[in-house]
């Protein structure tokens, strides 16, 4: 069965036009190129990084914003209705043009507004070009048979940039040269990209006017600065009609081709072509809720093309919009979930690929540059979650090919953690567990660092390193028995660490210490890392600690939308993320709770107790999460404490991908419970004795 492009994220005049709901909810776009663009649903910036087009000039650590925004107003000849709005610094909001929009909805991916004046009613629709720096924005008038509005005029104001997506503007920093007009825009400046400002349905009368004051409330709240100006390069004026669409493209692209119906056509077939594809590909997906297939659209938004000199056909994962880029950590953690679970397994291995050829030392980077030279080593866990995402891809892929190409990355992985790498990564010959960390050095997934302060150091043998050690040695074995090689050496490790790892159990709570041999002794602090030793595919615990362990996270670390980082009841604890950036870095691993911990946490607990239903109930508060923050993905993290605000990044790499990841497992466990369950009420009904019939005595 064809299916249908999700959308049930939807929201009437309550939401649309009160601005702190509006604002509260934001729409984000990605092109697999890097770029994306992002806003609110009032039409207004509240974020330094809100913008129609923020596209990378050499690499994704060079983002910018070029086309900030299209404020549009409606017009009848006599009377103008805004339907765009803005804050000023000092001066409010002006003007509130939300107040005109009857709903918003989200088809797939793209966000489209209904705006209702008197009896007009007008659609506006923002998509992204596929593999293209190019941004639509359409609008089409709604037949109204009983009241047919008369000849309207939208104007559009063009408002232009050219700063650093992480920055703000400052006027005529920025000077460009405007060409052209009638139907087409060119805005050039000195070293930097060509922007194209096409019509369709209308003109474009140039001009060259700055808009200063802008103000970012988001910012604000952040600590950051909360101020902007962009330029004026032009003003728009189109026909809106009822039977076809009128509107502009901005594009980096001279190619881009203004046929705005055609364009939407192929986005739309796009996002239905994705879905269609992942059905075909993992039977569990055949009729997975809706909310699940806006989750697989929003994986998509992650996958990024990253051309090699070596491999043209190279993939990477952006970990989350807007502010981050290509972390290793992060990638093999979602790699999974974004490509596996989707059916997307030629994706899976080119990313793989991509990624082996930055090994260095016996590690993954942390953060991706152009080459090992220029990227960051500082995860000691990256290299691990490779292996277990090598394991994962050939768990679903018999790609012999493959294997034969990554076994001596994973044994030169397994050498240098053994042997000793940076960071004072090296395996202890005493009790076989890895020990890792510097002064000065944050080396696992708990890496705030604010100026010279690390925040969480965790100095020593941490727990999820060592689960995620005991897994790649045993993955390892088993990569080598399919390539008819000798696994004994694995194995002897394996048991070794496995040994070793049962001095992590702490009787005072039953669960597991956080670090052990750290500066200070043991850390018995209760977070969530001690997970892992549960849901990673080979644990060194037995059934019964696993128990005890998903038992303590339950009671003290569990919330709606993933584990928070640290115990409540501990004296670190923190709250709430909020603040400025030393407030914030400081309550960002104390207490915060993440998403992508949800799917560990809820495969932890199916391997514990064997109920997949119970394990996918607890992935159902994510439905409603796709209705806040950034619509249809998932937030980077939650307050610790109710109601759980959702903070960070609004769309997570890793969030999306764990869960994913997680629903895809638990429900192709579910499918074999019932299976089994009808095989056995089956075989109960043929062995089941039969009673012979009796015969009517006559009286």
């Amino acid at each position: 069965m064809t299916p249908d492009i999700p959308k049930n994220i939807r929201f009437g005049r309550a939401t649309c036009c009160d601005l702190n709901q509006a604002e509260s909810r934001e729409w984000w776009l990605s092109n697999g190129l890097g770029a994306y663009a992002a806003g609110t649903l009032a039409g207004s910036l509240t974020r330094r990084y809100h913008g129609l087009l923020i596209a990378p000039l050499h690499s994704l650590r060079e983002r910018i914003l070029v086309f900030a925004k299209a404020d549009a107003e409606l017009s009848d000849g006599e009377r103008t209705w805004p339907l765009h709005a803005n804050h000023w610094l000092g001066g409010g909001v002006n003007p509130e043009g939300q107040v005109h929009i009857e709903s918003f909805q989200l088809e797939g991916r793209l966000p489209v507004w209904r705006f209702a004046i008197g009896g007009i009613r007008l659609e506006q629709r923002i998509w992204m070009e596929a593999d293209a720096h190019a941004t639509y924005i359409a609008w089409r008038l709604l037949p109204n048979a009983l009241d047919p509005p008369t000849r309207l005029q939208l104007r559009i104001r063009l408002l232009v940039n050219a700063r650093d997506h992480h920055g703000n503007a400052r006027p005529w920093e920025f000077n460009p040269v405007i060409e052209g007009g009638d139907h087409h825009l060119r805005i050039r400046q000195p070293n930097g990209p060509v922007l194209h400002l096409q019509a369709r349905g209308g003109r474009i009368e140039s001009d060259h006017t700055w808009y200063e004051n802008f103000d970012l409330p988001v910012e604000r709240d952040r600590g950051l600065p909360a101020h902007d100006a962009h330029l004026c390069a032009g003003l728009a004026l189109l026909e809106p009609d009822a039977g076809e669409w009128v509107g502009l493209v901005a594009s980096l692209d001279t190619e881009a081709s203004l046929y705005l119906g055609e364009a939407l056509r192929r986005a739309q077939a796009y996002d239905l072509g994705l879905l269609i594809q992942s059905r075909a590909r993992v039977p569990e997906l055949s009729d997975a809720p809706e909310w699940i297939d806006q989750l697989l659209l929003a994986a998509d938004s992650f996958v990024l093309r990253r051309p090699l000199p070596d491999l043209p056909e190279g993939r990477s994962v952006i970990a989350g919009f807007p502010w981050f880029d290509e972390w290793g950590r992060d990638a093999m953690i979602a790699l999974p979930g974004l490509t596996l679970a989707t059916g997307r397994c030629e994706d899976a291995r080119r990313i793989l690929e991509t990624w082996v050829r930055f090994f260095d030392r016996g590690m993954l980077p942390n953060t991706l540059g152009a080459t090992a030279d220029t990227s960051s080593y500082n995860a000691a866990d990256a290299a691990l979650w490779f292996i277990e995402a090598c394991r994962a891809y050939l768990e679903v892929v018999d790609d012999r090919a493959f294997l034969k190409m990554v076994s001596p990355v994973v044994e030169d992985i397994i050498r240098h953690y053994g042997q000793g790498t940076r960071f004072g990564i090296v395996m202890d010959e005493a009790d076989g567990l890895l020990r890792a960390g510097e002064p000065g050095v944050q080396v696992t997934w708990m890496d705030a660092k604010v100026g010279d302060w690390v925040v969480t150091p965790r100095i020593g043998k941490p727990v999820e390193i060592n689960a995620l050690w005991y897994n790649a040695l045993c993955a390892a074995s088993g990569f080598a028995k399919r390539l008819d090689s000798d696994s004994d050496a694995h194995e002897q490790m394996a048991a070794k660490t496995q040994a070793g790892f049962q001095r992590f159990l702490n009787p005072a709570h039953g669960g597991l210490y956080d670090v052990l041999d750290g500066p200070s002794g043991h850390d018995a602090s209760i977070r969530p890392n001690q997970i892992f030793a549960v849901s990673l595919p080979y644990s060194p615990l037995e059934a019964d600690t696993q128990s005890a362990v998903v038992r303590l996270c339950l009671r003290a670390l569990l919330t709606s939308h993933g584990l928070r980082s640290l115990d409540p009841a501990h004296e670190a604890y923190r709250p709430r993320y909020a603040g400025d950036v030393t407030a914030r870095d400081g309550a960002y691993h104390q207490g915060t709770a993440w998403a992508w911990l949800l799917g560990h946490y809820a495969r932890a607990e199916y391997r514990a107790h064997g109920d997949a239903e119970a394990a996918l109930a607890l992935l159902e508060p994510i439905r409603d999460h796709l209705l806040d923050g950034g619509l249809g993905t998932v937030s980077e993290i939650f307050d610790g404490d109710p109601p759980h605000v959702a903070r960070g990044c609004p769309a997570q790499a890793w969030s999306v991908a764990c869960i994913l990841e997680a629903w895809w497992r638990l429900e192709r466990a579910r499918r074999r419970t019932n299976r089994n369950e009808a095989k056995e009420a089956a075989a109960a009904r043929i062995d089941r004795p039969r009673l012979p019939r009796m015969r009517e005595v006559k009286r």
